[in-house]
C-alpha cells in the first residue's frame, strides 16, 4: 500500500503560519522549538514564517517583534460590523477566511498552526493550509458515535464527567469542528478537584476548570504540539489512499500517545537532539504499548536512515 507524506520533507523545510487570537502561548513554545533546533542542528525542519490574528486585542504583534516574524492582523468583528451580520453567518466568514488566505499568499506557508485562534476555520482556509490544532481533552474518547469532550468548556465537562485523567491532542483542521484526524494525545494531567468541590457551584467549577486546562496546556499543549509539527515536518506523519493516518509506517485510526518521557522533543532518557543515528529507538520510546509490542514493527521514512525497525 503506498504512503504518502503529510508534509514531503524533500520539499525543504516546512513553512508555517501560526493563528492565534488571545496570550499566543503555544505559538511562542513552536517558535521555541524552532529556535532550540536550529541552535542544535544549523536548521530547523520547520519555520513559523508569519502570525494571523482575527482580532486586534491579541499578543500576535508583540509576540512578531519578539521573535521577528510578520504580522497579518484582520479584526474579524469589524469585518462582520462592515457586513451588518451576525457572527455565526458562516457565509460572511468563507470571505473572511479568502481574504486572510490572499493575505497570506507572499509568505509561502503550506501549514497552519491553529494556536488558540478562536474562529471557526471554513473551507477557504482548510483548502490553503494543512491545518493542524491542538485541543485541551482528549480526543479519543467518544460517547455512541460523538467525540465527547469537543468545544470551548471541554476541561470543563471532563471533570464534570467525572474523568480523572485529562490529556490534550492535536488534530487535523477539517470541516467539522474538533472532528479532525488525531495526530498525537499527550499524557496525562490528573484531575485533582478540592474537597469543596461542587458541580453545582458553577463559579468554583469555573475555577477549578481554569487552573486544570492551565494545568494541562503547560504539561499538554505546550509539549505535543511542537512535537507534532515537527514529527509532521521530518515526514514521519503518512495517509493511504483512503486518508487513514499512519505513523512512519504503522497506522494510527487513535493518533499516537507520548508518554512522558518524549514531552520535550530531546530529552528522552537525558540526552540532547534526536538524531537521525539513534531516532528508531527514540520512536519505540515515545509512543504507549500498543505500538511497541514485540511483534510491531515501525518502518523508518527518515531519509538518511536505511534501517527496518
Amino acid at each position: 500500500m503506498a504512503l504518502k507524506p503529510l508534509y514531503n520533507p524533500k520539499n525543504g523545510q516546512m513553512l508555517v503560519v501560526g493563528f492565534m487570537s488571545g496570550s499566543g502561548s503555544n505559538l511562542c513554545k513552536i517558535v521555541e522549538e524552532e529556535k532550540r533546533l536550529q541552535n542544535m542542528y544549523d536548521k530547523a525542519p520547520f519555520s513559523v514564517v508569519a502570525i494571523f490574528s482575527d482580532t486586534l486585542k491579541s499578543n500576535a504583534k508583540k509576540i512578531g517583534e519578539q521573535y521577528d516574524i510578520p504580522v497579518v492582523l484582520h479584526d474579524i468583528q469589524e469585518f462582520y460590523a462592515h457586513q451588518g451580520r451576525p457572527r455565526n453567518d458562516l457565509e460572511v466568514r468563507r470571505q473572511f477566511d479568502s481574504e486572510t488566505v490572499e493575505a497570506l499568499k507572499q509568505f509561502g506557508a503550506v501549514v497552519a498552526a491553529y494556536a488558540g485562534y478562536m474562529s471557526i476555520a471554513t473551507q477557504p482556509l482548510c483548502d490553503a493550509f494543512l491545518g493542524i490544532n491542538v485541543h485541551p481533552a482528549d480526543l479519543r474518547i467518544v460517547d455512541g458515535n460523538k467525540r465527547k469532550y469537543t468545544g470551548d468548556h471541554a476541561v470543563r465537562d471532563a471533570i464534570l464527567a467525572g474523568e480523572k485523567h485529562l490529556r490534550a491532542t492535536t488534530h487535523i483542521i477539517e470541516q467539522k469542528v474538533d472532528y479532525g484526524r488525531i495526530l498525537m494525545v499527550s499524557s496525562e494531567v490528573y484531575a485533582q478537584l478540592p474537597q469543596e468541590f461542587d458541580p453545582a457551584n458553577k463559579e468554583l467549577v469555573k475555577r477549578v476548570a481554569q487552573e486544570h486546562q492551565n494545568l494541562l496546556k503547560e504539561a499538554g499543549d505546550w509539549k505535543i504540539f511542537p512535537f507534532t509539527l515537527r514529527c509532521l515536518a521530518e515526514g514521519y506523519y503518512q495517509q493511504d489512499p483512503q486518508g487513514n493516518l499512519h505513523f512512519a509506517g504503522k497506522q494510527i485510526p487513535q493518533g499516537i500517545a507520548i508518554n512522558n518521557a518524549a514531552y520535550q522533543v530531546g530529552t528522552i532518557k537525558g540526552r540532547g537532539g534526536f538524531s537521525f543515528n539513534d531516532h528508531h529507538n527514540r520512536l519505540r520510546e515515545s509512543v504507549d504499548a500498543e505500538y511497541r509490542s514485540q511483534n510491531s514493527r515501525i518502518g523508518c521514512i527518515c531519509r538518511n536512515c536505511s534501517l527496518s525497525h
